[in-house]
């Protein structure tokens, strides 16, 4: 799946169901996400993004963020 520029839906949300579907297939379960660099050079998109679409999946408790360790998938990922 990618982000598609041209698509009503915004970036941002695009790509978190993107994340949240690569979680729900068992993705990141050993270890974190990739970081926002590697997501903003695999999707397209630029920074803000993908700290908005990571901050939805936060908000929603499907990952948790450790402090200059990274993001991870939580332990009951929705």
């Amino acid at each position: 799946m990618t982000v598609d520029h041209g698509a009503p839906e915004p970036a941002y949300q695009q790509l978190a169901a993107i994340l949240r579907s690569k979680i729900a297939e068992g993705a990141w379960r050993n270890g974190p996400l990739p970081s926002v660099k590697q997501l903003q050079q695999e999707h397209g998109v630029g920074r803000d993004t993908v700290l908005r679409a990571i901050e939805i999946l936060r908000a929603e408790g499907t990952v948790f963020t450790v402090p200059r360790r990274g993001t991870y998938v939580g332990p009951d990922p929705k």
